[in-house]
């Protein structure tokens, strides 16, 4: 299976085992399914059921073309680089420099699928099918090409945005973000000097403690928590990985309560 070394911002390399292309084919027909269900269960209730979109281009757009053109982008900030499909085949996308994705980078990536929106803008508003389904034969070629030929089987909206799909073993949950659920009132801050930290640092901890318990390694651990301890000038007989977990609990304690 292919690996890739991400240089994150500690200057140590993290392994991303990644995304097998039948992986990133079957997230996307999961994915293209979900958008056919969803453009002909709406197509029914505004032609076929209630009719309230009959004569109303307008509200085409609204039920129809926004929410199908801005499902990925929607769905990969909010699921932390995940869609539905990729969430189902547990592969995600990550930025090159080893933390989740800026809003600017999921953004071009999203605007570098326009070869694929001219199946959905056919589709959706009946013109010509033929040149729809063209379309999308076309596009999906070109996808397929520039994935194969890519070193790290980036898509074109990977390679202009600097980002690459991954494995991840499991569903991701809430500590597959930089959030945490940091239960009881009478919580501790050990740590106070972690808001010194950028959102991708504490994500980039995220990944080292992620990675580190799937290879059961500790190494990056040991390297991450030296590292940031002479970022935050703390010193602490914590073991590394307890010490990075509880960064990033007083990281997210702070952050919530700023």
């Amino acid at each position: 299976m292919p690996v890739i070394q991400i240089a994150t911002p500690f200057n140590i390399d993290i392994e991303f085992e990644i995304a097998e292309f039948h992986k990133r084919l079957l997230a996307y027909l999961v994915d293209f399914v979900l958008l056919i269900v969803y453009m002909f269960s709406m197509l029914y209730l505004l032609y076929g059921g209630f009719r309230v979109g009959e004569g109303s281009r307008g509200m085409v757009m609204i039920v129809l073309v926004i929410p199908t053109l801005f499902y990925t982008l929607v769905s990969e900030v909010i699921m932390n680089g995940q869609t539905i499909g990729k969430k189902i085949l547990h592969i995600k996308v990550v930025s090159l420099d080893g933390g989740e994705p800026t809003l600017g980078q999921y953004l071009l990536r999203w605007f570098m699928r326009f070869y694929e929106w001219g199946f959905i803008i056919f589709t959706l508003f009946w013109s010509n099918g033929f040149t729809g389904v063209l379309w999308l034969i076309i596009g999906g070629i070109t996808s397929i090409i520039i994935i194969v030929i890519s070193s790290k089987s980036q898509r074109l909206g990977d390679i202009v945005a600097g980002t690459v799909v991954v494995n991840t073993r499991s569903n991701l949950t809430v500590n597959d973000t930089i959030f945490m659920n940091v239960t009881g009132t009478n919580y501790q801050v050990k740590f106070p000097e972690v808001m010194r930290l950028s959102d991708r640092d504490i994500n980039t901890i995220k990944n080292v403690i992620s990675q580190s318990a799937k290879t059961n390694h500790y190494d990056m651990c040991n390297r991450v928590a030296f590292k940031v301890q002479g970022v935050l000038k703390v010193a602490t007989d914590m073991y590394a990985i307890d010490f990075l977990e509880k960064i990033m609990e007083d990281y997210n304690y702070l952050s919530t309560r700023e």
